[in-house]
């Protein structure tokens, strides 16, 4: 393991070991103060949400970008600041910290005995929605991890979500596909954050006028299996208590190839991702490069 690598574990360890420890108080005011820094230094994660929310906002000021990125590096530092501290809270604080709407869409899903595929964009703190399921609802789910290096904050992030209720699995195309489409044939929840394609071969939609790709799995588990796509959207207020929306379920269009079918259920994912990042775009924590304009052809998505 590189210098670099040890150094990145290590902080995230710390996060974890130390930040949890902490009264919320003081954690809501060090995630500020962090993304506050973070913020007036303008690295390349802080430069690359600016030019995104330029999109998401394009009648947007320079003024009017410089606030919006700002907030969204608070909003990113408090999913933080909650992440660190989730294995910690009590059931009740967990349960207390999130309010959804359309809840009926998923207990109503869950009930036909079919199936539900939920997919969420990066929006406020996804961790504190699954906890939420677990821990309000009694819904274990199954979930897919980023491959992150070093291996060692993989393997972190792995136990931090297991000990949440969550069963993890690798993002490793066709394995974690079939184990996710036993889970739905058994009646089960899956959970996937599905704006951003991280195979390179995903869906292209039309995402706030120009085109992006995000990933058909949810779309081709819906077809497979027969469960019920829904999709959610987050965002935060004023209050500690996250805020959310259940939307109505995505059909299967009745005719069409399954590559056709699967293009119009994932436009139709983008499309309420949009509406719910319009709304809130400064919880919207995409700090990487998304549309394919955007994108480098020699490197790839950042």
């Amino acid at each position: 393991m590189s210098a670099r690598d040890q150094l990145t574990d290590g902080l995230y360890g710390l996060g974890w070991s130390t930040v949890k420890r902490l009264p919320e108080p003081v954690a809501v005011r060090l995630g500020r103060s962090l993304a506050d820094l973070a913020w007036k230094r303008r690295g390349k994660g802080v430069q690359r949400l600016e030019s995104n929310y330029a999109r998401v906002v394009p009648d947007a000021s320079p003024e009017r970008l410089a606030e919006l990125s700002r907030a969204g590096m608070r909003s990113y530092l408090r999913y933080w600041m909650e992440s660190f501290r989730l294995p910690a809270w009590s059931p009740e604080r967990v349960a207390s910290g999130f309010q959804p709407e359309g809840l009926h869409h998923l207990t109503d899903g869950l009930a036909a005995g079919k199936g539900v595929v939920l997919a969420l964009p990066h929006l406020a703190n996804w961790d504190l929605a699954g906890a939420w399921a677990t821990t309000a609802l009694g819904l274990p789910f199954t979930t897919v991890a980023e491959r992150l290096k070093p291996e060692t904050l993989y393997d972190r992030f792995v136990a931090y979500r297991e000990g949440l209720g969550m069963e993890v699995l690798p993002h490793n195309g066709g394995t974690a596909f079939g184990t996710l489409a036993r889970r739905l044939r058994d009646g089960g929840l899956v959970c996937l954050v599905a704006d951003r394609d991280l195979s390179a071969s995903g869906v292209e939609v039309e995402f706030f006028g120009a085109t992006a790709r995000m990933p058909g799995g949810p779309a081709l588990l819906a077809q497979q299996t027969g469960a019920l796509l829904l999709s959610a959207t987050l965002w935060y207020d004023d209050s500690p208590v996250m805020r959310g929306r259940i939307h109505p379920p995505i059909p299967v269009p009745e005719s069409g190839t399954r590559a056709e079918r699967t293009s119009v259920m994932t436009q139709a994912l983008a499309d309420v991702f949009a509406t719910g990042i319009a709304d809130h775009p400064e919880d919207w924590h995409m700090l990487q490069r998304l549309w394919l304009a955007d994108l480098e052809p020699a490197k790839g998505p950042e």
